[in-house]
């Protein structure tokens, strides 16, 4: 439903701000302790042991954390209506959820803007953390829930700011029933919330139903008495909802609130008309499971999923003509419009267009980064980027300055949405620093290439222009060049091409882009569950979850097979050779989790069969360890033996080796780099671990061998680990490190490295440090913007590297037949010599392009302007020389007189590149108003490439050298024909 994936929203005024002591605050400053009698001397946060070792010990301060509290204070100044009632987008959000928590309802926290879900980009509903609740593959925590939601969609960003109340960043508040009451009480509550607890006026509040859910209806009728003219029966588009071609669905009823009641309640009233009516409350009433062969059965037990759009209900309360004038978002617009030397109310629509787009974006990317998405050219990351973009682009059209003793001003509008923010999420403020940090950095970013991105896309709009002057289009590979060379997003692009009147070829953008990347798609897709269903309803059948044995045995006898799934399906048996999945009852095997690869091993079956395991894995929500495996041995094995699992020790020790290096990397960066370091994705496997983390630069050579250091001190401490399960509110009481957007249940297991780190994880670790050997950093590296990736081994694996490299520096000395050691002297000379080799022949093959291109000025025709026009090609050589020669025959033909000179050679390489270059001097500029980069442009596009440039000066290359001599031709008829024109 619209309603279900639209709205926005802000948070409060006037809060107070509760900061959480973070542990990596705590190791930034702790002291560093005496350790076992070893005596060290400080050296900053570090110690260095007088054995050379760097080590580092963190002492935990006794600390309570107060619990975040999703309430926000209401000021003083807060909007009242004529009964007294908080009517603040604040006091709105706050009386929603009161009024469910009084009917029993749990109030549960916003989840992430990152979805666990893998069908959707972002989160675009409040549903969307229930889902595998309503999906039946988790079980219910609570009978009934409410939540205020932050949702994020950019499918159709152009109309932000356009239409009243169209967003990107929205806030839905939500009621959820999984099973325990349905569509009376849903309808009546909120019949009771919107005209008693909110006042609205229920002569303006009209209702849709699905046409044939006569129930609804008589409901809205005759419990409620809402008269049958202000019901409207509609079709399943509109009043229908579904998770998929299979899976639950069921009938919507919304409530619409009307603007101009004196218009009637006539037949032709039309409740898609957006001049009068808003949709304000969307309830979807699952009762109803499609299987695969499209027939539909009633649920055993029906859920309740509703939204309202908290920007909408704040506009309808506060009287506002959009969404954007609400105290949602009129105060980020406001600061914004100040740092223009402007006010809202004072500006022209376009200025008021613009300073919509800031208020909306701002809140978008504040809570975006805020949940760990950093502005990057893939995936969410490049919804971040192109929406700061346009940030930066409206904010410069507007004349928006930065702060004085500041370069952006982005930071400064974004904390006017923060300082709302946390009446939805709390822990926006507490990551404000990160927020400004990432909106600074890309603002400057994108500023160094705003400038020159914008010389080449006005050159590009002039070829456009001059190709077709009529109906001018800029071409889709144009549009994607801007993209990937100059960081412009194609809105910004069509935004000025279309001030120029020029259309852009959208669809060959799409094309090119979609061969280069995987780009943002944030809509949903339609995904069979079926398989989901199967595993979810074995676990139903089962009862009891796979009980996990792991942590204190790698082997567990007399355990049954509980189910066998071959491609999908259940089966009572599988044959020798049969790939499977299996259910045992209880299972020493870790399932994949927490960024840790599933187990291998072996299940060793009575009745003489064998099943080699290749993973582990979890289903059903966590409920059932599924054991992906092949049937060894000549005999079968059916659901009920009895078996023996046992898994892999070795790899199993390989694992724990590499998990526990991960913690103890994570604490080093955390010293070493900054305390605002943050783990952004890790994969621990039996060969290596990789950790991925957000940090604002990147490690020195000097840092990454200070963690290094770091983390082999640690394991030669041979520090004793302590793994327990406790209250999550306990573990964050004690300073555990939690992985930003995981979910978490109410008792969590707690990873201890005491004085070192405590995260949670339900992983499996080494029990001593000692036991880990070694420690080695293979690779550093950043995969995207503010995010780094370091790739380790741990155990085992070091030695694995070091024979790997020996065999490498073996067969180099060899080759080289020189000594070990005298290998990287023995490189340098030899990279010497190829430097200078390569310089020689630079130098000659110029020598060469002047030498041939001597024999071309001969070849220059003159203009009927006196101009001399010389376009011609010179295959063989490379873009510098043919720059070099480009540059000679300009001055050369300058030389001999004239009253103007425009030079274009063009250059064939034996594998098809193409080299362009273009000098024309100012003479010919003004003459016949020509741009070097335009016709360099054009003569590229002809040969499968692209480039630009100055007007006087430009460079460009192609794929396809056969269309080189008629892109030539094409050249030297242009500027033949503006100078004969001139």
């Amino acid at each position: 439903k619209a309603l279900h994936s639209e709205p926005s929203s802000l948070r409060a005024l006037g809060s107070t701000m509760q900061s959480l002591l973070s542990p990596s605050l705590m190791l930034r400053s702790a002291s560093v302790a005496l350790c076992r009698g070893v005596g060290y001397r400080r050296s900053g946060v570090l110690a260095n042991r007088k054995d050379g070792v760097l080590s580092a010990r963190v002492v935990r301060p006794a600390v309570t954390v107060a619990a975040a509290s999703t309430d926000v204070e209401t000021s003083e100044t807060a909007l009242k209506d004529a009964d007294g009632k908080d009517i603040s987008g604040a006091g709105i959000r706050r009386r929603f959820l009161e009024f469910y928590e009084s009917r029993g309802h749990a109030r549960l926290p916003s989840s992430s803007l990152v979805p666990e879900d893998p069908t959707v980009l972002l989160t675009i509903a409040g549903m969307l953390q229930f889902k595998p609740v309503f999906m039946g593959q988790e079980e219910r925590k609570v009978p009934c829930a409410t939540t205020t939601q932050k949702c994020v969609r950019t499918n159709d960003i152009e109309n932000v700011g356009v239409t009243a109340r169209h967003h990107t960043f929205f806030e839905m508040l939500g009621n959820f029933s999984f099973g325990d009451y349905f569509k009376k009480e849903a309808i009546q509550w909120a019949w009771e919330l919107a005209t008693k607890e909110y006042g609205l006026d229920a002569s303006r509040v009209w209702v849709s139903v699905f046409r044939e859910d006569d129930e609804a209806y008589n409901i809205w009728k005759d419990v409620v008495g809402v008269p049958e003219e202000r019901i409207k029966r509609m079709d399943e588009a509109d009043n229908y909802w579904a998770a998929g071609p299979t899976g639950p669905c069921g009938p919507c009823s919304e409530l619409y609130w009307d603007f101009h009641p004196e218009r009637g309640t006539g037949p032709e009233c039309d409740l898609d008309d957006d001049s009068r009516f808003i949709e304000f409350y969307n309830l979807v009433f699952m009762e109803f499971s499609r299987s695969a062969d499209g027939t539909v059965s009633p649920l055993a037990r029906k859920n309740i999923d509703t939204g309202m759009g908290l920007e909408r209900m704040a506009q309808i309360l506060q009287d506002k003509p959009n969404n954007y004038e609400t105290d949602l978002i009129r105060p980020i617009i406001d600061k914004a419009a100040s740092m223009a030397g402007m006010t809202y109310d004072g500006a022209s629509d376009a200025e008021k267009l613009k300073l919509k787009v800031i208020g909306d974006h701002v809140r978008a990317v504040s809570y975006l980064i805020a949940d760990g998405v950093y502005p990057s050219n893939v995936g969410r990351g490049y919804v971040v980027r192109r929406l700061i973009r346009r940030v930066v682009r409206c904010g410069r059209l507007l004349g928006v300055a930065a702060p004085e003793g500041t370069e952006a001003f982005t930071p400064a509008i974004a904390a006017v949405a923060i300082e709302m923010g946390d009446g939805c999420d709390p822990e926006i403020k507490n990551r404000a620093a990160k927020v400004f940090d990432e909106l600074e950095r890309e603002e400057l970013r994108f500023a160094t290439t705003l400038g020159r991105g914008e010389e080449i896309l006005a050159d590009m709009l002039a070829a456009a222009v001059a190709a077709d002057a009529k109906a001018p289009v800029l071409s889709g590979d144009d549009a994607f060049t801007l993209y990937d060379t100059y960081g412009f997003p194609l809105d910004i692009t069509t935004d000025v091409a279309s001030e120029a009147g020029v259309a852009v070829d959208v669809d060959g953008f799409e094309a090119a882009m979609e061969t280069a990347r995987n780009l943002s798609r944030d809509a949903r897709v339609a995904v069979d569950v079926t398989a989901g269903d199967l595993l979810a309803g074995v676990a139903d059948e089962l009862g009891e979850p796979t009980r996990f044995t792991g942590y204190g045995s790698l082997a567990e006898s007399d355990v049954r097979v509980r189910a066998i799934v071959k491609q999908g399906a259940r089966m009572d048996e599988a044959s020798p050779g049969d790939v499977i999945d299996v259910v045992l009852d209880a299972t020493p095997f870790y399932a994949e989790g927490g960024g840790q690869i599933g187990d291998e091993g072996e299940i060793i079956v009575a009745g003489g069969a064998t099943l080699a395991v290749k993973d582990c894995r979890k289903a059903a929500g966590g409920r059932l360890f599924v054991h992906s495996c092949e049937v060894m041995g000549d005999a079968p094995v059916r659901e009920g033996d009895a078996v023996t699992a046992v898994v892999n020790a070795a790899s199993r020790r390989r694992a724990k080796a590499n998990h526990t290096a991960t913690h103890l990397l994570q604490s080093a960066l955390k010293l070493v780099v900054g305390e605002d370091v943050s783990q952004a994705g890790s994969l621990v496997t039996f060969d290596r671990l990789r950790f991925d983390f957000n940090a604002p630069r990147a490690p020195t050579s000097d840092e990454l061998r200070q963690i290094e250091a770091l983390v082999n001190g640690w394991v030669g401490d041979a520090v004793a680990l302590d793994a327990r399960e406790m209250p999550i509110a306990e573990a964050k009481a004690k300073g555990a490190t939690a992985m930003f957007g995981e979910k978490y249940g109410d008792v969590v297991r707690v990873v201890d490295v005491p004085g070192v780190s405590m995260e949670l994880c339900g992983g499996t670790h080494v029990s001593n440090t000692a036991e880990i050997g070694g420690f080695k950093i293979v690779s550093e590296a950043g995969i995207a913007a503010g995010v780094r990736r370091i790739e380790a081994v741990a155990g085992p694996g070091v030695v694995d590297m070091l024979a790997d490299r020996d065999e490498v520096v073996s067969a180099l000395a060899g080759s080289l037949r020189v000594p070990p050691e005298e290998i990287a002297g023995r490189v340098s000379s030899l990279m010497e010599d190829l430097r200078a080799a390569q310089k020689e022949a630079e130098a000659l093959r110029g020598e060469l392009a002047a030498a041939k291109s001597v024999a071309l000025a001969a070849d220059a025709a003159t203009a009927p302007g006196g101009q001399k026009v010389l376009v011609a090609r010179l295959d063989g050589v490379d873009p510098a020389a043919l720059k070099a020669a480009a540059e000679s025959l300009s001055l050369s033909l300058a030389a001999d007189g004239g009253d103007g000179v425009a030079v274009v050679l063009g250059s064939g390489s034996a594998d098809g590149k193409v080299g362009l270059v273009a000098v024309f001097d100012e003479a010919v500029q003004k003459a016949g108003g020509l741009k070097a980069g335009a016709v360099l442009g054009a003569a590229a596009k002809a040969c499968g490439g692209g480039g630009g440039g100055k007007p006087g000066f430009a460079q460009a290359g192609g794929r396809d050298a056969s269309k080189l001599d008629g892109a030539l031709d094409e050249a030297r008829d242009a500027i033949m024909k503006a100078l004969d024109a001139a």
